[in-house]
């Protein structure tokens, strides 16, 4: 089937997922929705679909769209049939295109949604691209760019917290903020032109100590959507948690405490885990993907090597690093140069096997590690639960910071979003400079709209062809 066409054309799609359910829908919008729909849509009323009420729900008949002398062909109404389903027509612009949609809400059998689908492509239709009726949206009005991602956000959300941030962006949190610091941007924009024009007359329309103090200010909101842009990513996208150490220190075990199941086999043989074991995890609504890694050893065995280059890797990738080690080998457990300094940042130093030792050997052991590693270390059991806990908390402050909420203030969860204003704030900058130094107002000017153009690209108010259908391509069809 061909997507190709233009935004002129009345398109459709299924947009539910395949597989078994309840209901199915189909979706067709564009102008030509009613007299396409009619093609295929008999209403149990026999009233004409044309005459029906927006926005309420219709009993009828499905079927096969044939020209209206269906008996010289000698085809029963019968097999035309394809399902009976509740239709609902929504009237422009109070739709999700903001065009003329027609809904068809079927039983959930996919066959029956490809069914209706081919009939609505067989009455006029084109299939929808990947996205385009979220495109229409945004082209049509109904929602700014932002909102628009968040919709793809919102669909693909790992995580309770993501979830929140996705439908705060839906709600059009963001793109406010946005629209608001852009238009604060263009207002002294345009005092500062206005000062070009009538320089000659050395009129000033805005003082210089205003304009930089409300830059200053614009330029501090911006560092704080910067500064969520981590911790947005990884609530988006979920988190990797890599357990790393030397071999037998627990890494299994804690895997499988962690998860609270037996996912990883456990052995006192070193070296049992050859190859990572990933598995996914909620803590506290935010999804974390816990990697378990070959033990870190000089080996000269090459299946064995080839893991512990995998675990290295993974390490290196990982958001958050729990480096365990184990109690009862004092004590050597402690080491010189586990980590380099690159990733002792994201490492969380953990002490197992805490259970076998005394209370004094333990508060020693802790301090030792602690020392070593240059960071509060932590001290758990596998066996009894002692300090999982603690540990969960941890790895949740990591990713999530008391600093941030989810529910509260605006996240930057977007890279597209965090190129932006990274450009802002640059531009800001320069523009502060060139108060700061006495530059020419022109120079001032060109500043203020590279910061406003760079904003305006988050909401859609400036953008391309090229952006568009790079961000639409990412949706299904359907949506």
């Amino acid at each position: 089937m061909s997507h190709e066409g233009g935004p002129e054309d009345t398109i459709c799609a299924i947009a539910t997922p395949v597989g078994e359910g309840g209901i199915g829908i189909v979706r067709i919008s564009g102008s030509a929705s009613i007299a396409i729909a009619s093609r295929l849509i008999r209403l149990r009323s026999g009233a004409s679909l044309r005459s029906i009420t927006s926005h309420s729900l219709y009993l009828a008949d499905i079927v096969r769209p044939l020209p209206s002398d269906i008996s010289a062909l000698g085809i029963s109404d019968d097999n035309l049939f394809i399902d009976e389903a509740f239709v609902v027509y929504m009237k422009a612009p109070r739709s999700y295109t903001g065009e003329e949609v027609i809904e068809i809400h079927c039983h959930g059998n996919h066959r029956i949604s490809a069914m209706i689908c081919e009939a609505a492509l067989r009455a006029g239709c084109r299939l929808a691209q990947p996205g385009e009726f979220t495109k229409r949206a945004f082209l049509n009005g109904k929602m700014d760019l932002s909102q628009a991602e968040a919709v793809l956000d919102t669909i693909k959300a790992k995580s309770d917290e993501g979830l929140k941030v996705a439908q705060r962006h839906l709600r059009g949190e963001l793109g406010r903020e946005v629209t608001q610091l852009r238009q604060q941007l263009l207002t002294l924009l345009a005092h500062v032109e206005a000062g070009i024009d009538f320089v000659e007359e050395d009129i000033s329309f805005v003082e210089r100590e205003e304009l930089l103090r409300a830059l200053e200010r614009t330029q501090s909101v911006v560092s704080r959507g910067l500064g969520t842009a981590k911790t947005g990513r990884l609530l988006r996208d979920g988190a990797r948690v890599v357990i790393a150490g030397r071999p037998n220190v627990g890494k299994s075990s804690l895997l499988n405490a962690l998860l609270r199941e037996q996912r990883a086999i456990v052995s006192s043989i070193p070296g049992t885990t050859r190859d990572m074991i990933e598995e996914s995890v909620d803590f506290d609504g935010i999804r974390l993907s816990l990697i378990d890694t070959a033990g870190i050893r000089n080996t000269l065995d090459p299946v064995e090597e080839e893991g512990i280059h995998r675990t290295w890797k993974a390490v290196h990738d990982a958001d958050v690093i729990i480096m365990l080690f184990d109690a009862s080998s004092l004590p050597d457990c402690v080491p010189d140069d586990e980590l380099d300094s690159s990733l002792q940042e994201r490492a969380i130093p953990v002490l197992n096997k805490i259970d076998r030792l005394s209370s004094e050997q333990r508060s020693a052991i802790v301090m030792q590690l602690s020392d070593s590693c240059q960071r509060p270390a932590l001290a758990i059991s596998t066996v009894t639960g002692e300090g999982l806990d603690v540990l969960r908390q941890e790895i949740i402050s990591r990713i999530m910071p008391d600093t941030l909420d989810a529910s509260e203030g605006v996240m930057i969860t977007n890279m597209r979003h965090q190129d932006a204003l990274e450009r802002t704030h640059e531009a800001l900058g320069q523009a502060v400079e060139a108060i700061k130094s006495g530059r020419e107002q022109e120079c001032l000017a060109v500043d203020l709209r590279t910061a406003a153009d760079a904003l305006g690209e988050i909401t859609g108010a400036i953008t391309s062809d090229e952006i568009l259908d790079r961000i639409f391509s990412e949706f299904c069809i359907g949506k």
